[in-house]
């Protein structure tokens, strides 16, 4: 069972998420959270797999309550979806860097929202492709020089290429299918490459991807 706590001020719009996960045989709503330092209680108390995050709240802000989120090794195992009101938000950039596994809007269509829902669990994809690489490119236009690749000294070829292809927004099964491997074994690579650097979920891979200089601007596909 997939446990997901909602964290967002507007009432109507938690009543409307509890609804579509509830009636799902594989997804509970664990708890609902107002503002974000409620969020955070919930969070520690419940510990749920996956908490939907509303980028503004009083109190503190979905991202603050975010980063205090991903930065305790003790939640380590919650992934946090950011909620917004529009697709390229201001917020969205630095709630990829603050550790969100990704964003949906809150408009989404239903069977999206449970899809991103499910796959965040599995470690896949959470976002679809397009706003996958819309991200991408807002990241490849703030970003600065790149930072020397030694982070990167303890991957293998094969890990770097992979890293390579999740930077420019592929899924696992379009990985599969460029390197002519099966989607578990490209799943297993990109599995095996966050744990070496110690990244929380494959957004944060391709933070790296971009930080460490193995992806520029402009390679978008």
């Amino acid at each position: 069972m997939i446990r997901v706590l909602l964290a967002d001020d507007q009432s109507l719009v938690r009543a409307g998420f509890r609804a579509l996960l509830d009636a799902q045989p594989d997804i509970e709503v664990a708890g609902e959270a107002s503002d974000g330092e409620e969020a955070l209680r919930k969070v520690r108390e419940l510990r749920p797999d996956i908490v939907l995050m509303d980028i503004r709240m009083p109190l503190l802000d979905g991202l603050a309550a975010t980063r205090r989120i991903t930065q305790d090794p003790a939640l380590g195992e919650v992934k946090v979806v950011m909620l917004t009101t529009f697709e390229l938000d201001e917020y969205v950039f630095e709630a990829i860097r603050s550790g969100a596994s990704g964003f949906l809007v809150k408009d989404t269509e239903p069977e999206e929202l449970l899809r991103a829902v499910r796959a965040v669990v599995d470690g896949d994809a959470l976002l679809s492709p397009g706003v996958t690489r819309r991200l991408i490119a807002e990241f490849a236009a703030r970003s600065k020089e790149p930072a020397a690749e030694g982070a990167l000294a303890e991957l293998t070829e094969r890990e770097r290429e992979v890293m390579a292809l999740v930077g420019i927004g592929l899924s696992n099964d379009e990985i599969a299918r460029r390197l002519v491997v099966s989607p578990l074994t490209a799943k297993t690579h990109v599995s095996r490459t966050m744990v070496k650097l110690g990244a929380r979920d494959r957004a944060q891979l391709v933070v790296l991807a971009y930080e460490s200089g193995l992806v520029r601007p402009g390679w978008l596909g």
